[in-house]
């Protein structure tokens, strides 16, 4: 086998001690967290999804091939990476009072020497090599024959038990309580970084759980298409908007792994459960195709026309992250889409008539939105002294622009209201008091007019929808449309009850 051992060049250091055994430091899930190969995949995968192929093929010739491979083509960025805070400071404190550090790891070595410049810590890289896979026992005979006298190391996992077995010392990271026993078992630990488990939050934060409020859309055509006291109707419906929140939810797990990098250098989205580390990648990779197949196939059981639905909202969300979310305006074009097609699932769930009146009026009021919230990521640029916004196809000075826009949206989307209105709400059978809908045009202006002040001031919140559920005067805007609904259309609604 070939043994990868790179001194790190850096600046004076403390003097080192013998009579401390130097420190071996795995990587994956100890020093950072987060896995290099499944990084180095998602960033060759960015490139070509069809590279899929090429890395099963390597997969199939070796792990230590592929990882090889895989490093030769990618250039990850070391510094934006995350890292675990506390076994710095541990290992920090150790090279000051004189223990030798290295890094030991199965990630390959030509990925790990620049990870290490990136510490002032390193004193050298023990790593695969392109032919063997340094793990576990393989790991364990290489640091024996390199520390002859006894080392200390650092690690997380069960293949690391090997290694602690052949250590001197050991020090165990954020293990798993199997893991952990079974090191204790072993000798005492030199140290024990306890683990912190993902709790629910942070998996609600991925999958984005706050954001299954906007299939709150998929019911409104089924109100406005006259089945709004059809308890059947309602029943289909909420399991649509069930099934399209697992289906959006898997996306968005998409979306996040996809940007890993943009993510991790924007203002907020940086501490995002992927891109902070803590939530494996791994976990994305297994959740989002399970949650798309279970989706598409509760779709498939409703009716042919909501199948056909998600299919066309999962065509365009991944068209969204792959490429079109970097087109300037495009990009708000198609979350207003996006949106819009929440309301196409509504249609085909409740077997109602579509109304162009209301998917025109989706289109303006939801462009004007993301165009919103594309000013308030400008803001954020200009703040952070940048010339663009990462991973958007927008520079600094086109703020102003956007408002134009996103403003004259929103005013189109209220004209598309009161038109409505006029030409077709008030010849409706379905509404015995029509004259109660004026009040909605009035409350979309100042709901809008709110929301653009707010942009103008720095003061929005990325998405303008979390903050109009957040925001008590949009609110009682809402309520105050639906106290109008109810009116236009109360007789029918005493009769049900």
């Amino acid at each position: 086998m070939t043994l990868v051992s790179i001194p790190i060049a850096e600046e004076p250091r403390p003097v080192i001690r013998p009579d401390l055994a130097p420190l071996a430091v795995d990587i994956d899930g100890t020093l950072l967290r987060g896995d290099l190969l499944a990084e180095l995949a998602l960033a060759y995968l960015r490139g070509n999804p069809l590279r899929i192929f090429t890395l099963v093929g390597w997969l199939i010739t070796g792990k230590a091939v592929l990882k090889r491979k895989l490093a030769e083509r990618v250039d990850i960025d070391p510094a934006s990476l995350p890292v675990n805070d506390e076994l710095v400071a541990l290992i920090e404190a150790e090279r000051t009072a004189g223990r030798e550090i290295h890094l030991a790891t199965a990630s390959d070595a030509l990925v790990v020497t620049k990870l290490a410049q990136r510490f002032g810590f390193v004193d050298g890289v023990i790593a695969s090599d392109g032919v063997t896979n340094l793990k576990g026992e393989a790991k364990a005979r290489v640091l024996k024959e390199r520390f002859p006298h006894g080392f200390a190391y650092a690690g997380d996992a069960a293949a690391d038990l090997a290694v602690w077995r052949a250590a001197k010392e050991t020090v165990v990271v954020e293990a798993r309580p199997k893991t952990l026993k079974a090191a204790e078992a072993i000798r005492p630990p030199l140290a024990v970084i306890p683990r912190k488990p993902s709790g629910w939050k942070t998996y609600a934060k991925a999958l984005r759980l706050h954001q299954w409020a906007k299939n709150a859309l998929v019911v409104v055509p089924l109100v406005l298409g006259g089945r709004a006291f059809e308890p059947e109707a309602w029943l289909t419906a909420l399991i649509g908007m069930a099934l399209l929140g697992i289906l959006a939810s898997s996306t968005y797990l998409l979306n996040d792994l996809w940007d890993l990098d943009d993510d991790r250098k924007h203002w907020s989205k940086r501490n995002r459960p992927f891109a902070s580390g803590r939530l494996p990648i791994t976990f994305g990779l297994a959740a989002a195709p399970t949650g798309i197949v279970v989706a598409l196939a509760g779709a498939a059981m409703i009716n042919a026309a909501t199948f056909l639905a998600f299919a066309a909202y999962l065509g365009l969300t991944l068209a969204y992250s792959l490429r079109l979310k970097r087109i300037m305006v495009l990009d708000a074009f198609t979350l207003a889409s996006l949106f819009t097609l929440r309301l196409v699932v509504g249609i085909a769930v409740a077997g109602v008539p579509a109304s162009p009146w209301l998917l025109v009026f989706s289109m303006f009021l939801f462009t004007s939105l993301s165009l919103a919230k594309r000013h308030t990521e400008i803001l954020r640029v200009i703040e952070s002294g940048a010339a663009h916004a990462s991973g958007r196809g927008y520079i600094a000075s086109d703020g102003p622009v956007l408002i134009a826009l996103g403003a004259a949206s929103g005013c189109s989307a209220v004209l598309v209201m009161v038109l409505y209105l006029i030409d077709e709400a008030f010849r409706a059978g379905y509404y015995t008091t029509p004259a109660a809908l004026w009040a909605f045009p009035c409350a979309l202006f100042l709901f809008l007019g709110r929301i653009w002040v707010y942009s103008g001031r720095g003061d929005l919140n990325d998405d303008p929808v979390v903050f109009a559920v957040k925001d008590k005067a949009s609110l009682l805007l809402g309520a105050a449309m639906a106290v109008a609904f109810a009116v236009a259309v109360w007789p029918a609604a005493l009769t049900f009850w």
